[in-house]
């Protein structure tokens, strides 16, 4: 099976925002769910590679890429765009979601969504009080910046603090002028992501609620390079949910819908279609 072109459209949201995504492939539907700072761009090659084996939604969260936004922001929103686009391929799908959007993903389905199969990587849950994970003031501070226009230096304290990105590398990302445009332009979205991760990043056990209502088939996924809070929150998520399996891919970090598609991809299809 070879991929096929993306095709690029729009679903309305139960709130009336519209949604823009690219649907390619053809085969049971996969909806990609991004990560802070993302837009579909950032899983477009990942997209292309999965779209050999299924129907593939990657999509703009709201407020990013092609996507409109609302005046109130809800994660309640954001998973009813899930739900939008459910509906739109079918009224049944399998998701993955990458960091933050892998949190968003398993709020979806512990939701109720009619969700086939689950796959996450690296949700950056903090469940050990061993300094892993953002300031407890993270989001009003990020609040500040954004409404004192220093997008920039919301961007930078989202990398260096939550990241853990080095302050000299994000110095040469501002050199990069088109790179450092893109994420500045989603700065606006940091909040959202915040409330999405919600109070589960204070170094406190995972609980069993919500997240244990999603039953469906479950894989979690983290980078061999990845610091070790990954790890522990991918064991916790192991952990409580009532049919999820572990893997670690050797060489992969954070970042693996951007630097290894390929082989981030190939894991997926094994999964998915096992």
């Amino acid at each position: 099976m070879t991929a096929t072109r993306a095709k690029s459209t729009t679903v309305v949201s139960r709130d009336g925002t519209e949604i823009a995504f690219d649907l390619l492939g053809t085969g049971p539907a996969l909806i990609l769910v991004s990560s802070a700072l993302s837009d579909r761009s950032d899983a477009a090659k990942l997209a292309t590679l999965l779209s050999e084996h299924f129907t593939v939604v990657n999509y703009d969260r709201r407020g990013r890429g092609a996507s409109c936004d609302a005046a109130e922001y809800a994660v309640e929103r954001e998973i009813e765009d899930i739900a939008a686009l459910i509906d739109h391929v079918g009224g049944t799908a399998s998701l993955f979601g990458s960091s933050s959007g892998a949190v968003l993903a398993l709020r979806a389905a512990a939701s109720g969504l009619k969700v086939d199969r689950l796959a996450l990587y690296e949700p950056p849950f903090a469940v050990n009080d061993d300094g892993f994970g953002p300031p407890r003031d993270y989001p009003q501070h990020v609040r500040t910046l954004l409404a004192a226009d220093r997008r920039g230096e919301a961007v930078k304290y989202f990398m260096t603090r939550t990241q853990g990105i080095p302050g000299v590398m994000v110095g040469m990302m501002r050199l990069m002028p088109g790179i450092w445009s893109n994420l500045k332009g989603l700065a606006h979205t940091l909040p959202y992501d915040a409330a999405v991760m919600g109070d589960t990043q204070q170094g406190r056990p995972l609980g069993a609620r919500p997240w244990a209502a999603a039953a469906m088939k479950t894989l979690v996924v983290t980078g061999g390079k990845s610091p070790a809070g990954f790890q522990d929150a991918a064991d916790a998520v192991v952990g409580i949910l009532p049919d999820a399996g572990r893997r670690t891919l050797p060489g992969l970090n954070h970042g693996a819908v951007v630097t290894a598609p390929k082989k981030l991809a190939a894991a997926l299809v094994e999964f998915l279609n096992g």
